[in-house]
C-alpha cells in the first residue's frame, strides 16, 4: 500500500507561531549567546531587542503592502532569527544560522516551502553576499539595515571614537513607513548633528541603503530616506 504523506498545517499570524519560536528556550539561549559573543568583539547590539524590531518591521512592511498572512508571519520569523549565527561565527553569519535553523525549526508546524523562504532570508541578509530571492528575504533586508538607533550601542564612550557607535547613537529615532498607495517604503531618522553628522551615516551605512532599495524595488516599490525632516534619494 503506497503511503500517504500528510502535508503540514500552514503557518500563519493566527496560530501564534511566531511566539511559539521565539519562546522556544533553545533559539533564545542561542540569540543571548549570540549577543553576547558580539559584544566581546564591539559590535552593537544583535539579541532578542534588534530580533523583535527586525520582525515587526518586516512582518508590517508586507501586511502594508497587501502580502497575505502567511508571509507577514514568515518574516517575522525570519526577521527575528536572522543573527543567531552569530554566536558561531560573524564571517558568514547568515548562512551559518540558516543552517543551524533547519533542525530547530523541523519540529514546528511549516511546510517544506515555508521553512525554506525562512532560511533563504535567514541566508541573504547580509549586504556582502544577499540576494532577493522572495518577499521574505526583501523584507527582512529593509528591516535590518534600517535598524540604526542609539539604544543599540551597548556602551557609549565618544573619546573611543568609533564611527559606528557614534552613527547609531546619534539616531534618537528611527522609524520604517510604507505608503502602499505611492508604492513607497521610507525611513525616518533624527539624527543629533552633535554626536554624528549625516554624511557620517552615509559613509558607513551607503551599501546598506542600496541593498535595502533594491528590495525595495523587488516589492514594487521605491525606498527613500529622510533625515531631519530633509528627504533624500
Amino acid at each position: 500500500m503506497k503511503e500517504t504523506r500528510t502535508e503540514k498545517p500552514q503557518a500563519g499570524v493566527e496560530n501564534g507561531l511566531f511566539e511559539q519560536i521565539i519562546n522556544d528556550p533553545q533559539i533564545q539561549a542561542f540569540l543571548a549567546l549570540a549577543d553576547e559573543h558580539l559584544g566581546v568583539i564591539g559590535y552593537t547590539e544583535h539579541g532578542a531587542r534588534h530580533g523583535s524590531r527586525v520582525a515587526k518591521w518586516a512582518g508590517s512592511i508586507l501586511h502594508d503592502l497587501g502580502h497575505s498572512s502567511e508571509e507577514c508571519s514568515l518574516a517575522r520569523i525570519a526577521g527575528y532569527l536572522h543573527d543567531i549565527g552569530n554566536f558561531i561565527c560573524r564571517e558568514n553569519h547568515g548562512q551559518t544560522g540558516a543552517t543551524l535553523l533547519y533542525p530547530l525549526l523541523c519540529k514546528y508546524p511549516m511546510t517544506e516551502r515555508q521553512l525554506g523562504l525562512v532560511l533563504s532570508a535567514v541566508g541573504n541578509h547580509e549586504e556582502q553576499y544577499g540576494q532577493v530571492y522572495n518577499s521574505i528575504c526583501a523584507a527582512v533586508m529593509i528591516g535590518d539595515k534600517s535598524d540604526v538607533h542609539r539604544s543599540r550601542v551597548r556602551d557609549y564612550d565618544p573619546s573611543r571614537n568609533d564611527i559606528h557607535d557614534d552613527v547609531n547613537y546619534a539616531v534618537t529615532r528611527s522609524q520604517l513607513l510604507v505608503d502602499p498607495n505611492v508604492h513607497e517604503i521610507k525611513l525616518e531618522l533624527q539624527i543629533d548633528n552633535n554626536i554624528a553628522s549625516v554624511m557620517d551615516y552615509f559613509e558607513i551605512f551607503m551599501e546598506r541603503m542600496v541593498m535595502c532599495r533594491n528590495a525595495s524595488q523587488f516589492l514594487g516599490c521605491s525606498f527613500r530616506i529622510s533625515c531631519n525632516g530633509t528627504s533624500i534619494g
